[in-house]
């Protein structure tokens, strides 16, 4: 699918960007040390949801997580990038994981202030009662069908 690119400073804060005093003794060996935490993080992220998905890997380097794996559709493929994307801290994610369907890709949209679920499914599913079907497909990552955020990005799933 390639690289999607988040706002930085937007989503769920998971821990991401914060430093150990350690980091700050020993930069060069303690900077590789943090990231691998970071990519730690993302990758419980993913393990604790429970989605289909075969030898996950995520690296996580300056703001880009990068994922491999094989996931079981492209629906658990686009839920695994915006639940990482959709972290405080990550900038981009580097898509490389395999899927094991041929769903054609979702429409990925940005939420832009004054939106909602309801307005995002008419403009893009031509009904506003359609938004359930938005939250579904956007969940775990969404909680509650009336709680989303300015520059969060959600899957608009295709017909």
């Amino acid at each position: 699918m390639g690289i999607f690119n988040f706002v930085r400073e937007a989503g769920s804060k998971i821990g991401l960007g914060e430093k150990s005093s350690e980091a700050d003794a020993e930069a060069a060996r303690d900077e590789q040390l943090h990231e691998l935490r970071e990519g730690n993080k993302l990758l419980k992220l993913i393990l604790d949801t429970g989605l289909d998905i075969e030898k996950p890997k995520v690296k996580y380097d300056d703001g880009v997580a990068t994922v491999t794996g094989t996931a079981g559709s492209q629906q658990v493929r686009e839920t695994i990038v915006l639940m990482i994307g959709n972290c405080a801290g990550v900038a981009a994610v580097d898509d490389q994981m395999e899927v094991d369907d041929d769903t054609p890709e979702s429409v990925f949209y940005t939420v832009k202030s004054g939106d909602t679920l309801g307005a995002i499914a008419k403009e893009h599913l031509g009904a506003a009662n359609r938004y359930m079907e938005i939250f579904e497909a956007n969940q775990p990552m969404l909680k509650d069908p009336n709680l989303i955020h300015v520059g969060q990005v959600l899957r608009i799933p295709q017909d």
